[in-house]
Protein backbone atom coordinates (compact mmCIF):
# COMPACT_ATOMS: atom_id res chain seq x y z
CA UNK A 1 0.00 0.00 0.00
CA UNK A 2 1.35 3.19 -0.90
CA UNK A 3 1.54 6.23 1.36
CA UNK A 4 -1.09 8.06 -0.63
CA UNK A 5 -3.24 4.88 0.05
CA UNK A 6 -2.77 4.61 3.46
CA UNK A 7 -3.88 8.48 4.22
CA UNK A 8 -7.40 7.38 2.40
CA UNK A 9 -7.60 4.46 4.75
CA UNK A 10 -6.75 6.50 7.94
CA UNK A 11 -9.18 9.55 6.82
CA UNK A 12 -12.52 7.46 5.37
CA UNK A 13 -12.28 3.51 5.50
CA UNK A 14 -14.18 3.77 8.75
CA UNK A 15 -16.94 4.85 6.67
CA UNK A 16 -18.86 1.89 4.54
CA UNK A 17 -19.14 4.40 1.81
CA UNK A 18 -16.07 4.11 1.66
CA UNK A 19 -15.91 0.30 0.45
CA UNK A 20 -18.56 1.15 -2.40
CA UNK A 21 -17.78 3.07 -6.06
CA UNK A 22 -20.76 4.43 -7.05
CA UNK A 23 -20.50 6.32 -9.77
CA UNK A 24 -16.95 4.58 -11.09
CA UNK A 25 -15.83 2.35 -12.92
CA UNK A 26 -13.89 -0.88 -11.91
CA UNK A 27 -10.49 0.59 -13.02
CA UNK A 28 -11.20 3.87 -11.92
CA UNK A 29 -12.20 2.71 -8.24
CA UNK A 30 -9.22 0.14 -7.94
CA UNK A 31 -6.84 3.52 -8.55
CA UNK A 32 -9.15 5.21 -5.87
CA UNK A 33 -7.59 4.71 -2.46
CA UNK A 34 -4.29 6.16 -4.44
CA UNK A 35 -5.84 8.91 -6.10
CA UNK A 36 -7.94 10.06 -2.80
CA UNK A 37 -4.52 10.26 -1.18
CA UNK A 38 -2.84 12.55 -3.91
CA UNK A 39 -5.73 14.88 -4.24
CA UNK A 40 -5.73 15.38 -0.61
CA UNK A 41 -1.71 16.34 -0.38
CA UNK A 42 -2.20 18.42 -3.71
CA UNK A 43 -5.19 20.72 -2.59
CA UNK A 44 -3.34 20.75 0.66
CA UNK A 45 -0.46 22.38 -0.89
CA UNK A 46 -2.48 24.84 -2.69
CA UNK A 47 -4.44 25.80 0.29
CA UNK A 48 -1.53 26.62 2.41
CA UNK A 49 0.02 28.73 -0.48
CA UNK A 50 -3.08 30.66 -0.44
CA UNK A 51 -2.62 31.52 3.02
CA UNK A 52 1.36 32.27 2.54
CA UNK A 53 -0.12 34.81 0.07
CA UNK A 54 -3.69 35.71 1.23
CA UNK A 55 -4.11 38.43 -1.64
CA UNK A 56 -6.95 40.33 0.46
CA UNK A 57 -4.52 40.59 3.55
CA UNK A 58 -0.76 39.52 2.62
CA UNK A 59 -0.42 40.56 -0.86
CA UNK A 60 -2.53 44.35 -0.20
CA UNK A 61 -0.07 44.87 2.88
CA UNK A 62 3.43 43.75 1.13
CA UNK A 63 2.27 46.03 -2.33
CA UNK A 64 1.21 48.99 -0.04
CA UNK A 65 4.56 48.71 1.84
CA UNK A 66 6.45 49.24 -1.61
CA UNK A 67 4.54 52.22 -2.94
CA UNK A 68 1.81 50.39 -4.71
CA UNK A 69 -0.38 53.42 -5.39
CA UNK A 70 -4.60 53.00 -4.57
CA UNK A 71 -6.33 52.64 -7.37
CA UNK A 72 -4.39 49.60 -8.67
CA UNK A 73 -4.51 48.33 -4.99
CA UNK A 74 -8.60 48.56 -5.13
CA UNK A 75 -8.69 46.12 -8.34
CA UNK A 76 -6.59 43.63 -6.72
CA UNK A 77 -10.06 41.60 -5.52
CA UNK A 78 -11.81 42.32 -8.10
CA UNK A 79 -9.55 41.15 -11.41
CA UNK A 80 -8.98 38.17 -9.24
CA UNK A 81 -12.00 36.98 -8.55
CA UNK A 82 -13.74 37.77 -12.18
CA UNK A 83 -11.16 36.64 -14.04
CA UNK A 84 -10.89 33.36 -12.39
CA UNK A 85 -14.11 32.76 -13.33
CA UNK A 86 -15.63 34.83 -15.87
CA UNK A 87 -12.96 32.43 -18.49
CA UNK A 88 -14.54 28.97 -17.78
CA UNK A 89 -17.41 29.29 -20.26
CA UNK A 90 -14.85 29.28 -23.33
CA UNK A 91 -12.27 26.71 -21.29
CA UNK A 92 -15.01 24.06 -20.33
CA UNK A 93 -15.31 23.43 -24.61
CA UNK A 94 -11.93 22.79 -24.89
CA UNK A 95 -11.20 20.74 -21.65
CA UNK A 96 -14.00 18.99 -22.83
CA UNK A 97 -11.66 17.51 -25.89
CA UNK A 98 -8.67 16.00 -23.75
CA UNK A 99 -9.51 12.66 -22.29
CA UNK A 100 -6.67 13.32 -19.75
CA UNK A 101 -7.26 16.36 -17.83
CA UNK A 102 -5.13 16.55 -14.89
CA UNK A 103 -2.73 18.57 -17.39
CA UNK A 104 -5.22 21.24 -17.28
CA UNK A 105 -5.32 21.41 -13.13
CA UNK A 106 -0.89 21.08 -13.40
CA UNK A 107 -0.87 24.14 -16.15
CA UNK A 108 -3.19 26.33 -13.65
CA UNK A 109 -1.24 25.55 -10.29
CA UNK A 110 2.03 26.66 -12.80
CA UNK A 111 0.71 29.75 -13.92
CA UNK A 112 -0.58 30.43 -9.63
CA UNK A 113 3.09 29.75 -8.76
CA UNK A 114 4.91 31.44 -10.86
CA UNK A 115 2.66 34.24 -10.82
CA UNK A 116 3.11 33.92 -6.93
CA UNK A 117 6.64 34.01 -6.99
CA UNK A 118 6.64 37.21 -9.04
CA UNK A 119 5.07 38.85 -6.41
CA UNK A 120 7.93 38.06 -3.80
CA UNK A 121 10.16 39.15 -6.53
CA UNK A 122 8.61 42.40 -6.88
CA UNK A 123 8.69 43.16 -3.20
CA UNK A 124 12.34 42.53 -3.16
CA UNK A 125 13.36 44.42 -6.08
CA UNK A 126 10.87 46.95 -5.66
CA UNK A 127 13.52 50.00 -5.90
CA UNK A 128 13.63 49.09 -9.65
CA UNK A 129 10.25 50.48 -10.32
CA UNK A 130 7.94 53.50 -9.39
CA UNK A 131 4.60 52.99 -7.73
CA UNK A 132 2.89 53.13 -10.92
CA UNK A 133 5.24 50.81 -12.52
CA UNK A 134 4.45 48.85 -9.49
CA UNK A 135 0.58 48.61 -9.75
CA UNK A 136 0.76 47.82 -13.42
CA UNK A 137 2.90 44.92 -12.71
CA UNK A 138 1.21 43.55 -9.92
CA UNK A 139 -2.53 43.59 -11.47
CA UNK A 140 -0.43 41.60 -14.53
CA UNK A 141 0.53 39.38 -12.08
CA UNK A 142 -2.94 39.05 -10.07
CA UNK A 143 -4.75 38.36 -13.82
CA UNK A 144 -2.02 35.90 -14.47
CA UNK A 145 -3.05 33.93 -11.27
CA UNK A 146 -7.09 34.47 -11.95
CA UNK A 147 -6.28 32.68 -15.27
CA UNK A 148 -4.13 30.08 -13.76
CA UNK A 149 -6.66 29.45 -10.59
CA UNK A 150 -9.93 28.98 -13.53
CA UNK A 151 -8.13 26.41 -14.98
CA UNK A 152 -7.59 24.75 -11.73
CA UNK A 153 -11.47 25.18 -10.63
CA UNK A 154 -12.64 23.85 -13.31
CA UNK A 155 -10.37 20.88 -14.50
CA UNK A 156 -10.08 19.89 -10.35
CA UNK A 157 -13.91 19.02 -10.22
CA UNK A 158 -13.88 17.05 -13.23
CA UNK A 159 -11.01 15.50 -12.18
CA UNK A 160 -12.15 14.94 -8.76
CA UNK A 161 -15.57 13.52 -10.13
CA UNK A 162 -13.41 10.77 -12.48
CA UNK A 163 -10.45 9.48 -9.58
CA UNK A 164 -12.93 9.56 -6.14
CA UNK A 165 -16.44 8.32 -5.77
CA UNK A 166 -19.43 10.15 -4.62
CA UNK A 167 -19.84 10.33 -1.06
CA UNK A 168 -15.98 10.80 -0.86
CA UNK A 169 -15.35 13.69 -2.23
CA UNK A 170 -16.41 16.19 0.06
CA UNK A 171 -13.80 14.77 2.63
CA UNK A 172 -10.82 15.53 0.40
CA UNK A 173 -11.61 19.39 0.36
CA UNK A 174 -12.37 19.17 3.88
CA UNK A 175 -9.31 17.54 4.83
CA UNK A 176 -7.02 19.41 2.52
CA UNK A 177 -8.98 22.81 4.18
CA UNK A 178 -8.12 21.29 8.13
CA UNK A 179 -4.55 20.70 7.26
CA UNK A 180 -4.00 24.12 5.92
CA UNK A 181 -5.85 26.37 7.98
CA UNK A 182 -3.46 24.60 10.49
CA UNK A 183 -0.57 25.78 8.64
CA UNK A 184 -2.04 29.42 8.38
CA UNK A 185 -3.13 29.20 12.09
CA UNK A 186 0.46 29.48 12.87
CA UNK A 187 1.17 31.86 10.51
CA UNK A 188 -1.18 34.07 11.40
CA UNK A 189 -0.29 33.70 15.28
CA UNK A 190 3.27 34.42 13.88
CA UNK A 191 2.58 37.92 12.43
CA UNK A 192 0.63 38.96 15.37
CA UNK A 193 2.60 38.25 18.22
CA UNK A 194 5.73 39.56 15.82
CA UNK A 195 7.49 36.32 15.91
CA UNK A 196 7.77 36.58 12.10
CA UNK A 197 8.88 40.58 11.39
CA UNK A 198 6.50 42.41 9.17
CA UNK A 199 9.17 43.71 7.12
CA UNK A 200 9.07 43.80 3.28
CA UNK A 201 12.17 41.13 2.58
CA UNK A 202 10.30 39.22 4.86
CA UNK A 203 7.19 39.06 3.69
CA UNK A 204 8.19 38.97 0.43
CA UNK A 205 10.18 35.61 1.37
CA UNK A 206 7.16 34.22 2.57
CA UNK A 207 5.05 34.80 -0.39
CA UNK A 208 7.45 33.71 -2.32
CA UNK A 209 7.15 30.00 -0.52
CA UNK A 210 3.26 30.33 -1.37
CA UNK A 211 4.26 30.18 -5.22
CA UNK A 212 6.69 27.29 -4.30
CA UNK A 213 3.60 25.72 -2.20
CA UNK A 214 1.67 25.61 -5.66
CA UNK A 215 4.75 24.46 -8.22
CA UNK A 216 4.65 21.71 -5.50
CA UNK A 217 1.21 20.78 -5.72
CA UNK A 218 1.32 20.45 -9.89
CA UNK A 219 3.85 18.00 -9.29
CA UNK A 220 2.05 15.60 -6.90
CA UNK A 221 -1.17 16.12 -8.68
CA UNK A 222 0.42 15.45 -12.04
CA UNK A 223 1.19 11.93 -10.83
CA UNK A 224 -2.81 10.97 -10.48
CA UNK A 225 -3.85 7.91 -12.27
CA UNK A 226 -6.94 9.22 -14.63
CA UNK A 227 -8.84 6.99 -16.90
CA UNK A 228 -9.27 8.68 -20.09
CA UNK A 229 -12.71 10.65 -20.23
CA UNK A 230 -15.50 10.92 -22.93
CA UNK A 231 -14.05 13.44 -25.74
CA UNK A 232 -17.32 14.15 -27.64
CA UNK A 233 -19.80 17.18 -27.28
CA UNK A 234 -16.71 19.81 -26.77
CA UNK A 235 -18.10 22.89 -29.13
CA UNK A 236 -16.04 26.32 -29.09
CA UNK A 237 -17.00 30.14 -28.99
CA UNK A 238 -20.43 31.53 -29.60
CA UNK A 239 -22.17 28.22 -29.83
CA UNK A 240 -20.74 26.77 -26.53
CA UNK A 241 -21.44 30.24 -24.77
CA UNK A 242 -25.27 29.94 -26.11
CA UNK A 243 -25.70 26.05 -25.47
CA UNK A 244 -24.77 26.20 -21.94
CA UNK A 245 -26.60 29.35 -21.01
CA UNK A 246 -29.79 27.17 -22.55
CA UNK A 247 -28.61 25.22 -19.09
CA UNK A 248 -29.83 28.21 -16.75
CA UNK A 249 -33.61 28.23 -18.42
CA UNK A 250 -33.36 24.16 -19.02
CA UNK A 251 -32.29 22.87 -15.81
CA UNK A 252 -33.96 24.25 -13.06
CA UNK A 253 -31.70 22.66 -10.56
CA UNK A 254 -28.81 24.60 -11.91
CA UNK A 255 -30.67 27.60 -11.57
CA UNK A 256 -31.35 26.57 -8.26
CA UNK A 257 -27.75 26.54 -7.29
CA UNK A 258 -26.51 29.79 -8.99
CA UNK A 259 -28.85 31.53 -7.44
CA UNK A 260 -28.29 30.14 -3.74
CA UNK A 261 -24.52 30.73 -4.52
CA UNK A 262 -24.91 34.31 -5.29
CA UNK A 263 -26.89 34.93 -2.31
CA UNK A 264 -24.28 33.46 -0.07
CA UNK A 265 -21.56 35.58 -1.86
CA UNK A 266 -22.70 37.74 1.48
CA UNK A 267 -20.16 35.49 3.43
CA UNK A 268 -17.40 35.97 1.21
CA UNK A 269 -17.85 39.90 0.90
CA UNK A 270 -18.38 40.80 4.49
CA UNK A 271 -15.17 40.13 5.96
CA UNK A 272 -13.30 43.29 4.80
CA UNK A 273 -16.32 45.43 6.34
CA UNK A 274 -15.66 43.98 9.17
CA UNK A 275 -12.22 44.16 9.88
CA UNK A 276 -13.39 48.32 8.89
CA UNK A 277 -15.96 48.39 11.34
CA UNK A 278 -13.05 47.87 13.52
CA UNK A 279 -11.77 50.93 13.01
CA UNK A 280 -8.43 49.71 11.21
CA UNK A 281 -8.83 49.74 7.70
CA UNK A 282 -5.66 50.68 6.93
CA UNK A 283 -4.02 48.27 4.13
CA UNK A 284 -0.66 48.44 5.66
CA UNK A 285 -1.89 47.46 9.36
CA UNK A 286 -1.10 44.00 9.52
CA UNK A 287 0.23 43.44 12.69
CA UNK A 288 -3.22 45.09 14.15
CA UNK A 289 -4.84 42.31 11.63
CA UNK A 290 -3.27 39.89 13.44
CA UNK A 291 -6.81 38.69 15.66
CA UNK A 292 -8.77 38.49 12.90
CA UNK A 293 -6.11 36.31 10.76
CA UNK A 294 -6.54 33.86 13.81
CA UNK A 295 -10.16 33.90 13.75
CA UNK A 296 -10.15 33.10 9.92
CA UNK A 297 -7.83 30.53 10.17
CA UNK A 298 -9.06 29.00 13.42
CA UNK A 299 -12.33 28.75 11.97
CA UNK A 300 -10.80 27.15 8.59
CA UNK A 301 -9.24 24.60 10.99
CA UNK A 302 -12.10 24.27 13.26
CA UNK A 303 -14.95 23.32 10.72
CA UNK A 304 -13.64 22.54 7.14
CA UNK A 305 -13.21 18.74 8.03
CA UNK A 306 -16.67 18.44 9.80
CA UNK A 307 -18.34 20.13 6.70
CA UNK A 308 -16.68 17.82 4.11
CA UNK A 309 -18.23 14.85 5.94
CA UNK A 310 -21.41 16.77 6.49
CA UNK A 311 -21.54 17.52 2.45
CA UNK A 312 -20.94 13.84 1.37
CA UNK A 313 -24.21 13.18 3.12
CA UNK A 314 -26.46 16.34 2.25
CA UNK A 315 -24.79 19.15 0.52
CA UNK A 316 -28.14 21.19 0.71
CA UNK A 317 -28.38 20.97 4.12
CA UNK A 318 -24.77 22.18 5.02
CA UNK A 319 -25.72 25.25 2.74
CA UNK A 320 -28.95 25.89 4.39
CA UNK A 321 -26.40 25.46 7.91
CA UNK A 322 -23.41 27.44 6.39
CA UNK A 323 -26.54 30.29 5.57
CA UNK A 324 -28.06 30.34 8.76
CA UNK A 325 -24.72 30.72 10.38
CA UNK A 326 -23.92 33.53 8.20
CA UNK A 327 -27.15 35.30 8.29
CA UNK A 328 -26.81 35.50 12.49
CA UNK A 329 -23.10 36.56 12.46
CA UNK A 330 -23.88 39.34 10.21
CA UNK A 331 -27.00 40.70 11.85
CA UNK A 332 -25.03 40.63 15.00
CA UNK A 333 -23.02 42.91 13.55
CA UNK A 334 -25.31 45.24 11.52
CA UNK A 335 -27.17 45.71 15.05
CA UNK A 336 -24.24 46.33 16.67
CA UNK A 337 -22.92 49.25 14.13
CA UNK A 338 -26.52 50.81 13.99
CA UNK A 339 -27.69 50.97 17.56
CA UNK A 340 -24.74 49.85 19.76
CA UNK A 341 -21.84 50.97 18.44
CA UNK A 342 -20.13 51.88 21.91
CA UNK A 343 -19.96 47.51 21.98
CA UNK A 344 -17.36 48.06 19.13
CA UNK A 345 -14.56 48.80 22.01
CA UNK A 346 -14.72 45.08 22.89
CA UNK A 347 -11.73 44.07 21.56
CA UNK A 348 -12.71 40.10 20.91
CA UNK A 349 -16.19 41.01 19.49
CA UNK A 350 -15.40 41.83 16.01
CA UNK A 351 -12.91 38.62 15.62
CA UNK A 352 -15.69 36.80 17.09
CA UNK A 353 -17.90 37.39 14.79
CA UNK A 354 -15.67 36.81 12.07
CA UNK A 355 -14.69 33.46 13.40
CA UNK A 356 -18.54 32.41 13.20
CA UNK A 357 -18.78 33.88 9.32
CA UNK A 358 -16.12 32.01 8.09
CA UNK A 359 -16.70 29.08 9.45
CA UNK A 360 -20.06 29.37 7.72
CA UNK A 361 -17.93 30.81 4.48
CA UNK A 362 -16.21 26.95 5.02
CA UNK A 363 -19.42 25.71 4.92
CA UNK A 364 -20.90 27.38 1.93
CA UNK A 365 -17.16 26.86 0.04
CA UNK A 366 -17.78 23.13 0.54
CA UNK A 367 -20.72 22.93 0.34
CA UNK A 368 -21.64 24.26 -3.30
CA UNK A 369 -18.54 22.45 -4.49
CA UNK A 370 -19.73 18.63 -3.39
CA UNK A 371 -23.36 19.86 -4.85
CA UNK A 372 -22.44 20.71 -8.11
CA UNK A 373 -19.72 17.71 -8.67
CA UNK A 374 -22.79 15.27 -7.20
CA UNK A 375 -25.64 16.42 -9.23
CA UNK A 376 -23.58 16.50 -12.77
CA UNK A 377 -22.48 13.64 -14.46
CA UNK A 378 -18.96 12.75 -16.49
CA UNK A 379 -20.86 14.08 -19.57
CA UNK A 380 -22.26 17.32 -17.95
CA UNK A 381 -19.71 18.31 -14.68
CA UNK A 382 -17.23 20.39 -16.32
CA UNK A 383 -20.36 22.69 -18.05
CA UNK A 384 -22.17 22.71 -15.11
CA UNK A 385 -18.76 24.40 -12.99
CA UNK A 386 -18.14 26.43 -15.65
CA UNK A 387 -21.53 28.17 -15.98
CA UNK A 388 -22.09 28.61 -12.68
CA UNK A 389 -18.57 30.06 -11.67
CA UNK A 390 -18.72 32.43 -15.12
CA UNK A 391 -22.29 33.42 -13.90
CA UNK A 392 -21.22 34.11 -10.16
CA UNK A 393 -18.10 35.99 -11.87
CA UNK A 394 -20.54 38.47 -13.15
CA UNK A 395 -22.06 38.36 -9.86
CA UNK A 396 -18.82 39.64 -8.55
CA UNK A 397 -18.10 42.12 -10.70
CA UNK A 398 -20.90 44.41 -8.94
CA UNK A 399 -19.55 43.86 -5.81
CA UNK A 400 -18.22 46.94 -6.04
CA UNK A 401 -21.27 48.70 -5.17
CA UNK A 402 -21.35 47.55 -1.35
CA UNK A 403 -18.09 49.74 -0.77
CA UNK A 404 -19.93 52.99 -2.27
CA UNK A 405 -23.03 52.09 -0.02
CA UNK A 406 -20.59 51.69 2.62
CA UNK A 407 -19.35 55.13 1.95
CA UNK A 408 -23.22 57.05 1.34
CA UNK A 409 -25.06 55.24 4.35
CA UNK A 410 -22.53 53.47 6.88
CA UNK A 411 -21.24 50.01 6.69
CA UNK A 412 -24.00 48.74 9.22
CA UNK A 413 -26.38 49.07 6.15
CA UNK A 414 -24.03 46.73 4.32
CA UNK A 415 -24.30 44.02 6.88
CA UNK A 416 -28.05 44.43 6.82
CA UNK A 417 -27.97 43.94 3.47
CA UNK A 418 -25.39 40.88 3.96
CA UNK A 419 -28.15 39.66 6.32
CA UNK A 420 -31.34 39.52 4.24
CA UNK A 421 -28.68 37.79 1.49
CA UNK A 422 -27.59 35.26 3.81
CA UNK A 423 -31.48 34.52 4.99
CA UNK A 424 -32.89 34.47 1.47
CA UNK A 425 -30.57 32.18 0.86
CA UNK A 426 -31.71 29.43 3.39
CA UNK A 427 -34.80 29.62 1.51
CA UNK A 428 -33.02 29.18 -1.70
CA UNK A 429 -30.88 26.45 -0.88
CA UNK A 430 -33.68 24.46 1.23
CA UNK A 431 -35.33 24.05 -2.61
CA UNK A 432 -32.18 22.41 -3.88
CA UNK A 433 -32.17 18.26 -4.79
CA UNK A 434 -30.86 16.45 -1.73
CA UNK A 435 -28.72 14.79 -4.51
CA UNK A 436 -26.30 12.80 -2.38
CA UNK A 437 -29.57 10.92 -1.82
CA UNK A 438 -29.96 10.06 -5.41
Amino acid sequence: MTGFAKLHALLVDDDPSAQVCRDLPESACREQPRNYGVHVVSLSLTRIGEGLADPKLVLAWLLDAIGMPTWALGLLVPVRESLAMLPQLAIAARIRRLPIRKTVYVSGCVVQGAAIIGFGLLGWWEQMFTGTAIGAVAIALIAAFALGRSLCSISFKDVLGKTVAKGQRGSVSGTAGTIAALATLLLAVAYATGWIPLTVPVVAGMVALGGLCWMLAALVFGSIREEPGATAGGVDGLAAVIAQLGLLRSDAGLRRLIVTRALLLSSALAPPFYIALSGDNAVSGLGSLGPFMVASAAASLASTYIWGRLADRSSRRVLMLAAMLAALANAIAAIVALAMPHLLDAASLLPALLFALMVAHQGVRLGRSVHVVDMADSDNRATYTALSNSVIGLVLLAGGIFGIIAQWLGIGVVLAIFTVMATLAIWAAAGLDDVQAT
